[in-house]
């Protein structure tokens, strides 16, 4: 009922304020306003104020009973309304004290995570803190900074700033800086500067020192050069800038020398000022900076010197270092060291249009060593070598890397049958006949180099007899690959010769190496076996004058070797001029030298009798042809020829005059460098040819 209650008991009080107000006279207004309030809260019910207080009460009664039934709905539903929010009350605590506990549990385990990562990184920090770093390998021991030094781990420095250049610099007048035999850094800092505000000041100086300039005029003094000569300067640069031909910036030149002994420090410090004073250009001491100075050198990029100077484009690009030639790539072997500015020489004569090369230098001078040690470094980059050697020269090089070191003598066991004939290379297009037309031609020049001058009717019949053997054992024109056919011998050439009419001679001067003195060496069957690796011919047990034959045997066979199978190879003349004597094998290895390229072979020649080599009319052609080239010292009559032929400075003649031991010119395509020939230990032992070294070994 308390419900009820609420609702019904405003009504009674007003009921009540009824009774009391209707014993006294009220105006109109109130009533209606009685009315009105009565009507709004009772909604439906019959006018109270009409009736007497009695029937009054009689109706509220009634409306009580009316609306009880709707009240105890309403009571029940809010009890059931309070029943269900009671439960979803004691659900939602559930809950949040379910999430309460998950999150503190959570919390706990965040806790103990970070716990363990605090921990794991603090173990890491002091694992890391014990490790050697390449930072704690590189940073010195201790630095101390002084007035005119800085010195660290021993080592003392001084720096040197520059801080004025003349009107007009020298192209490459950093040469003499940059090769300085000294160790040193060069830092250089250039600022650009904004055009339009460079322009500003320069119309402004401009202006002044004209207006100076006629006030000396109007005065009657004498006109001032220096003044005169910064007017045009200014003015120039003016125009120059306006029209785009140059830029304005400031640039910072440093340079930091380095010695253990701080005499020697003194000393190339005081060289370095007079250098650069030779050029017109001072520099100072950083003293009381040198820790700065010390550290604007440093590959930083960072200037903390801050000393610069005001420069246009023109004198600034002849401020470029790099102005000493190089020859270093990034493939190749290492042939020396750079004598200009101590860089290596890193180079591939594979790169280059041809590989074929020349080495020029007088006995002793080191040629054979630099091309031993060439050969000796390209092995390990997989390349066939082929050595002609004259004098056993490769003989312990052949040794030591396992490589094939054959005796071509008299006496000799190895066999070279300069009829042999060489196999096609797969894929190559060949029309019938090729190969035996070109090897014809080859025995023809061998034959005139064995049996001398032949005249035109003797080469007519030589010709006719080399078909006619080779057709006795089925080869012949018709054939694309005839090296599937057993070939002939000189003997079996000696057979058709003595049959033919007119033959007699060269069957008689024929007979030297067939029957004579010369027997056995060039009349067998093959039995040599081209291996990979490094193969050695070595000739040095052979007369004088079967040498030239020799050779051109050799090559000969060789060449047919090469043309069977395309590989990467080099082939080594040495002692080339002996066969520069004779005009067809001479011109044999010009032609040799000629097609190299097309089989990826690489003739490298020596001499050490340029004149000889010059004087055939192959030489030059040879050396034409040649991409690479070596001078090294030589005598006064070489290398005035030399100078004529490959365009020497005077410089450069006196450098190959005056170059010790494994010291000239190395040339490769367009560039050449002063190199000094360097081995290591180990390899100077396997390849030097020097008489105390090898009995020092003994």
């Amino acid at each position: 009922m308390d419900l009820v209650d609420k609702l019904l008991g405003p009504l009674r009080k007003k009921v009540q304020n009824s009774k009391k107000n209707s014993k006294k006279k009220d105006s109109k207004e109130n009533k209606k306003d009685q009315r009105k309030a009565s009507g709004k809260v009772m909604g439906a019910l019959p006018d109270l104020q009409s009736l007497d207080w009695k029937d009054q009460v009689n109706t509220l009664k009634e409306a009580e009973k009316k609306i009880k039934p709707t009240l105890d709905k309403i009571e029940d539903m809010s009890k059931d309304f309070a029943e269900k929010s009671k439960k979803e009350a004691i659900k939602s605590k559930d809950k949040i004290s379910g999430l309460f506990k998950k999150n503190k549990k959570k919390a706990k385990e965040n806790k103990k995570k970070n716990k363990s990562n605090a921990n794991y990184a603090l173990i890491e920090k002091e694992y890391k803190e014990g490790l050697v770093l390449l930072q704690d390998i590189l940073a010195p021991s201790s630095t101390k900074t002084e007035y005119r030094k800085f010195s660290y781990s021993g080592v003392f420095s001084k720096t040197l700033f520059v801080y004025a250049y003349p009107r007009f610099l020298n192209v490459n007048w950093m040469a003499p800086l940059v090769n300085y035999d000294g160790t040193m850094r060069i830092s250089q800092f250039i600022y650009p500067f904004q055009s339009a505000k460079i322009l500003q000041v320069l119309t402004k100086k401009v202006t002044q020192m004209r207006s100076e300039m006629r006030i000396q005029r109007e005065k009657g003094l004498i006109s001032d050069p220096g003044l005169e000569t910064a007017a045009q300067d200014a003015e120039q640069l003016r125009h120059d800038i306006q029209k785009g031909i140059e830029k304005f910036f400031q640039f910072g030149l440093y340079i930091t020398a380095y010695s253990t002994d701080e005499t020697k420090l003194e000393k190339s410090i005081s060289q370095l000022e007079s250098v650069m004073q030779g050029q017109l250009v001072l520099s100072k001491t950083a003293d009381v900076r040198m820790e700065q100075g010390f550290d604007s050198t440093l590959p930083f990029a960072l200037d903390e010197l801050d000393v610069s100077y005001n420069m246009n484009t023109s004198p600034l690009s002849a401020c470029f270092p790099f102005t000493s030639a190089t020859l270093t790539s990034d493939e190749g072997i290492l042939y020396g060291l750079n004598r200009h500015n101590d860089s290596l020489v890193i180079f591939d004569r594979f790169s280059l249009e041809n590989a074929n090369s020349v080495v020029f230098a007088k006995s002793g001078a080191g040629k054979s060593y630099a091309v031993k040690l060439e050969i000796l470094r390209y092995l390990m980059l997989d390349t066939d070598v082929i050595v002609i050697d004259p004098e056993n020269e490769y003989e312990a090089l052949s040794q030591t890397v396992g490589g094939s070191y054959l005796r071509v003598s008299l006496n000799a066991d190895k066999r070279i049958n300069p009829f042999d004939l060489p196999s096609p290379i797969a894929g190559e297009v060949l029309k019938p006949g090729d190969l035996l037309r070109s090897n014809i031609i080859s025995l023809i020049g061998l034959m005139k180099l064995m049996l001398g001058n032949m005249s035109p009717k003797e080469e007519g019949i030589m010709d006719k007899a080399l078909n006619d053997v080779y057709s006795l054992k089925g080869i012949t024109m018709d054939l694309v690959d005839p090296s599937q056919k057993n070939p002939p011998t000189m003997e079996d050439l000696q057979s058709v010769l003595e049959g033919m009419d007119g033959a007699d001679s060269l069957v008689q001067r024929l007979q030297k190496y067939t029957e004579g003195t010369y027997a056995g060496i060039f009349n067998k069957p093959s039995n040599l076996d081209l291996k990979n690796g490094l193969v050695v011919f070595s000739i040095r047990d052979l007369e004088d004058q079967l040498r030239p034959i020799a050779m051109y045997i050799i090559l000969n066979y060789i060449w047919n070797r090469v043309r069977s199978k395309m590989k990467k190879r080099l082939l080594v003349v040495d002692e080339a001029w002996t066969m520069m004597q004779h005009e067809d094998s001479a011109k044999f290895l010009y032609g040799l030298v000629k097609r190299a390229r097309k089989y990826y072979l690489g003739v490298t020649t020596i001499t050490q009798d340029v004149e000889d080599f010059m004087r055939s009319d192959f030489g030059k052609p040879i050396i034409t042809n040649s991409s690479m080239q070596m001078l090294l010292r030589q005598s006064p009559t070489a290398a005035e020829l030399l100078q004529k032929t490959f365009h020497l400075t005077e410089g450069e003649k006196y450098l190959l005059l005056n170059s010790n031991v494994g010291q000239g010119l190395f040339f490769a395509g367009n560039k050449h460098v002063a190199i000094q020939i360097i081995a290591s230990y180990s390899e100077n032992s396997v390849i030097t040819t020097n008489p105390q070294e090898i009995l020092n070994k003994q």
